[in-house]
């Protein structure tokens, strides 16, 4: 499984680097907002509800983690979907991550420039909010393309400062913790069930950034399944502790308007919200980082895999990354950004990321398969046949289906634009990246 450029990859990304891509690939802005919605549906369960909802979800995990030890190479969902169903599927499931994964960027660069103005006045208003998203955008896309370990240590620094604040949040929190917050008496009543499970589980989603990043990990085969389940169950355990002290500190009257920088105000006054509203800007900025290292490498395999032109599979010959991937998510992310036209992209992500899913999850009997002697057993192989693998499907099927038709229409018409680039390649392609 290896390549030209494929080779010329640099393996600087090691476990701790490969963790940090994790934490900030799920740990984003979601966090800082989501305790609240929840809870006005789950109560004084919303804790436990988002330990079960991620115990659940790590049936998707675990089944990443085996098809990441199948693979040494960069691409990750590419790479499955297309040994499994062909290019056109890996073409598809590549091309819709992509977009998703621009349109995150886009979205929360605009968020970040949002609380940087809360946080300073000279910071408000449009051209500083332009300021901010170009520089944060452009930053990024320089750091990555200079090297993945100036990358990685972009986003390992942003990691410290935003999950620092987070755990002092609930050390401080946990004072307000009673018997009764903890083991509520009330019955288990939740309220539309679907829809808040629906909101709950993108604050697990995301974890597949690392796969697609392989081809420039430390022994992937052995690091990337680690990683993946041990970050995605200490990140279970951390939003279980800070959706505890969230509903230990806030009303329940509160719930609905109440964000983790109301829990900072209410355990250290100003001080306390103004660490959490920074929080909030490093947690967003962490994950801006993920983002611009990981996504970039699912077009750079859709060029080595011939499914977009050739051009995009360039390696830079000093730094070895894939610069010009870099630079058009760049591009691409800061336009959407600016001009605000990146909403559809936004809400139409959410699906495309579990029809992601459900092409990787069902590509595994045929990886299985036709894996090598030794690449089978050095795999990560799963316990229990598929029965971990069907519960994954069956959990992602279950969340498209609480999905709105709109979101699906956003994703045929972002399919059907990339349509056109993969029959342009396939039929007049030619053209050598070097």
């Amino acid at each position: 499984m290896s390549s030209n450029s494929q080779s010329r990859l640099r393996r600087d990304i090691g476990f701790y680097g490969a963790a940090f891509l994790v934490l900030n690939a799920m740990i984003g802005a979601g966090i800082f907002a989501l305790p609240g919605k929840v809870a006005v549906n789950a109560g004084l369960l919303s804790p436990w509800l988002f330990l079960v909802v991620g115990v659940l979800f790590l049936s998707v995990v675990l089944t990443f983690a085996e098809l990441a030890s199948y693979y040494d190479k960069t691409g990750g969902p590419v790479l499955y979907a297309t040994e499994a169903f062909g290019a056109f599927a890996g073409f598809s499931t590549g091309w819709l991550l992509f977009l998703a994964r621009t349109a995150s960027f886009a979205a929360n660069a605009t968020v970040m420039a949002a609380y940087l103005g809360s946080l300073f006045d000279v910071l408000d208003g449009a051209l500083p909010r332009a300021v901010i998203i170009s520089v944060v955008t452009l930053g990024l896309t320089g750091a990555n393309i200079l090297g993945v370990r100036d990358g990685v240590r972009a986003m390992s620094l942003f990691t410290v400062l935003k999950v620092t604040p987070l755990l002092i949040l609930v050390l401080l929190g946990f004072q307000h913790v009673s018997g009764s917050t903890l083991l509520p008496s009330a019955g288990m009543l939740i309220d539309d069930l679907g829809s808040t499970s629906l909101l709950m589980i993108y604050a697990f989603v995301g974890f597949e950034t690392l796969a697609v990043t392989a081809g420039e990990t430390h022994q992937p085969r052995r690091t990337l399944p680690r990683v993946l389940v041990a970050t995605v169950i200490t990140t279970g355990l951390l939003y279980f502790l800070i959706v505890l002290v969230f509903v230990s500190v806030i009303e329940p009257a509160d719930y609905a308007d109440a964000t983790l920088v109301d829990v900072g105000r209410s355990l250290a006054g100003t001080a306390g919200a103004f660490a959490i509203t920074l929080a909030a800007v490093f947690s967003i900025g962490g994950n801006l980082a993920g983002s611009m290292l990981a996504a970039p490498r699912l077009v750079f395999s859709l060029a080595e895999n011939r499914q977009l032109p050739r051009w995009f599979a360039h390696v830079h010959k000093r730094y070895a990354t894939p610069d010009r991937c870099i630079m058009v998510m760049g591009a691409l992310a800061l336009a959407l950004a600016l001009s605000g036209s990146f909403v559809k992209l936004a809400i139409a992500s959410s699906v495309a990321r579990l029809l992601g899913y459900v092409i990787c999850i069902a590509s595994l009997p045929v990886i299985r398969r036709n894996a090598s002697d030794d690449a089978r057993n050095s795999a990560y192989r799963l316990r229990g046949g598929y029965s971990i693998p069907l519960l994954g499907l069956g959990i992602c099927i279950w969340l498209l289906f609480q999905s709105k038709a709109e979101s699906w229409i956003a994703v045929a018409m972002l399919l059907a634009v990339g349509c056109l680039f993969y029959v342009f390649e396939k039929r007049y392609g030619l053209a050598d990246p070097s």
